[in-house]
């Protein structure tokens, strides 16, 4: 069997906890969701987590929340999945993409900064492959303008001690099936406004005031009444999803100690070869969750070639959103679109074995010292600022 770009490790107390929940007869939203999200908000340090089935539905009700709208403008970077930018144009907003750093493949702050207009409504920095933005300085950079962080890689990950998600003002989760924390689908956003969370609940129930769960409580009110006083959608999480969520917390951080010895095992093999560059290292201020190990390669699709040939599966993260068709013009990036014919992502799960974890460091090792040939390969140049050009907002 080949060896796969991720995997979600599961054992049989996710088994067990989802029996459990299926024995009890209550399986959508309900009490197992309530605990996730009370153990989740102690755990990222937050007042309020609230859970939802995705973490595209948590970064659409994080803009709903400040109210973003058309005419508005959202700073994102190129280099994340669609999710990041879509959520900006369903609120008929405008993503305004930035070029993001050649190191950590997080956005660039000073493009931030030269992006920012009277229009800007939100930024949303990505923790690229699970390593923390500088989120101090993109802090000086937005002022007044709200952050809303996409911790879709980054759940356990720490910036001076913290846990991202924690010091702005939204963060938003992904537990889909290969994440770190994997429910099979799931996200959750983390607040500490009472009222903020209290919309958000709404929404995610289609703007209701009380879901089924609340209303089996007894009150002074028929369990049948409730309030609609806002449009949302259904984009709550359910008590399968959750059960599996809440053994996947107590794991959490084993799976990515797991995870950071991979990386360093790689980092370590690789360094010897001094045209790869492997992901900057944790040091006191940046913590990873190691989601993703991006390398940056040369010849990076014969590099792919070669390791499918011997049942390795590798992966590119990502594409970057503003090439692709349905945004419109696009804004030249040098940086993202220069990095975007030499990244590629190796396996990276908590339950790779030993075994496996050499077979892809001879598949890469291997591959260059084959073609190689005692060559120096060498990186294609990008420039020091990038080109700014005026963004057309897709129809």
């Amino acid at each position: 069997m080949a060896i796969q770009v991720f995997k979600p490790s599961m054992t049989e107390e996710e088994v067990n906890a989802v029996a459990e929940v299926l024995r009890s007869g209550w399986i959508g939203l309900g009490p197992k969701t309530a605990e996730f999200e009370k153990k989740f908000a102690a755990y990222v340090g937050t007042k309020h987590a609230v859970a939802v089935n995705s973490c595209t539905a948590a970064l659409d009700l994080a803009l709903k929340l400040l109210d973003v709208n058309h005419g508005h403008e959202v700073i994102v970077p190129t280099m994340t999945f669609v999710s990041t930018a879509h959520c900006v144009a369903y609120r008929l907003a405008t993503p305004v993409f930035v070029d993001v750093d050649p190191h950590t493949l997080c956005m660039d702050m000073e493009d931030v900064r030269r992006k920012i207009t009277g229009r800007t409504r939100a930024i949303i920095p990505v923790h690229y492959a699970g390593r923390p933005v500088d989120l101090d300085a993109l802090k000086e950079i937005a002022g007044d303008i709200p952050i809303i962080e996409d911790c879709a890689h980054a759940t356990g990950a720490r910036y001076k001690g913290q846990h991202v998600g924690s010091t702005t003002d939204i963060g938003c989760f992904s537990f889909q099936a290969v994440k770190n924390l994997a429910m099979g689908d799931g996200g959750a956003l983390t607040l500490n406004d009472d009222l903020w969370q209290q919309r958000c609940k709404r929404l995610r129930w289609l703007g209701i005031d009380k879901g089924t769960w609340d209303r089996t409580a007894a009150d002074k009110s028929y369990w049948w009444q409730y309030a609609v006083e806002e449009v949302g959608l259904k984009c709550h999480l359910n008590d399968i999803a959750a059960a599996i969520g809440l053994v996947q917390l107590r794991r959490l951080q084993d799976l990515n100690g797991k995870r950071k010895e991979i990386a360093r095992r790689y980092t370590e093999a690789f360094s010897k070869f001094d045209f790869l560059e492997t992901p900057v290292e944790d040091d006191a201020t940046f913590q990873s969750a190691w989601h993703i190990y991006c390398l940056k390669a040369p010849q990076r699709d014969d590099l792919c070639t070669h390791m499918a040939e011997r049942g390795i599966a590798t992966g590119v993260h990502y594409t970057p959103i503003h090439l692709y068709s349905c945004y419109g013009n696009k804004p030249q990036l040098p940086q993202a679109e220069s990095l975007f014919t030499r990244i590629v992502s190796l396996p990276m799960f908590p339950d790779i074995s030993d075994s496996e974890i050499e077979q892809v460091i001879d598949g890469v090792s291997g591959f260059y010292s084959a073609n190689g040939s005692g060559t120096i390969f060498p990186m294609p140049k990008v420039a020091d600022e990038p080109a700014t050009i005026e963004f057309k907002k897709a129809a």
